[in-house]
């Protein structure tokens, strides 16, 4: 990323992280993934001076993210825009609030923020995260639907020249070392080891496509 580079995080409960409401910058992150990534930026590449921002509402839709989109995301101007969201879309399709389980509605959603944020900022770097699930806690039963939506992201990413953050994968690779509810304690929402496991991930993938 060039130098002086705004990095804007968007999506539900998984990216708001606890985030505060001031500009004291122990707490303005929250403590999920943005803060990780940002805190490894900071770290290692002080000198370029890049900015991360959370804006990540817990329980967030997609349709809900379409509604604060211009306030809350563009007129921030990003020059990288990483979303996650879906799985509170998949929680509606489950409580049987929405009849979505194909995910058309989601993509139609979805894709219309994509088109909205190039239209608005030609060149910005969109970066979409992989909507997961592990089967822990109270929410058995949703792997299939998280699938759905998880597809429908792949190949927005795909359509839209968007970096893809396959996080599924990643966390399916970190059962292998310890059970799933180390990493995500209901199925949904990770643990502090998960929220690793993810800035990991989306490091990867952003730099992997950089090069």
């Amino acid at each position: 990323m060039p130098p002086g580079s705004v990095v804007m995080f968007q999506g539900d409960s998984i990216t708001h992280g606890g985030r505060g409401s001031t500009d004291d910058p122990n707490h303005v992150l929250g403590h999920s993934y943005p803060f990780l990534i940002a805190a490894e930026a900071g770290a290692r590449h002080p000198s370029l001076g890049w900015r991360f921002v959370n804006r990540g509402v817990s329980g967030d839709t997609v349709a809900d993210l379409s509604a604060r989109w211009q306030e809350d995301a563009l007129e921030h101007r990003p020059d990288v825009l990483s979303i996650l969201v879906g799985v509170n879309d998949v929680a509606d399709v489950m409580d049987g609030k929405s009849l979505d389980a194909t995910g058309a509605a989601f993509r139609s959603a979805y894709e219309l923020l994509l088109t909205r944020a190039v239209e608005a900022l030609p060149s910005v770097r969109l970066v979409l995260g992989e909507p997961f699930y592990l089967p822990s806690g109270v929410r058995e039963g949703w792997a299939a639907q998280v699938a759905v939506h998880a597809s429908v992201v792949r190949e927005l990413a795909a359509a839209h020249g968007a970096t893809f953050v396959p996080y599924q994968q990643a966390l399916d690779d970190a059962v292998t070392r310890a059970p799933a509810a180390h990493w995500v304690w209901d199925g949904i929402h990770p643990t502090y080891a998960g929220q690793r496991i993810l800035a990991d991930t989306w490091i990867a993938a952003v730099t992997s496509r950089a090069q």
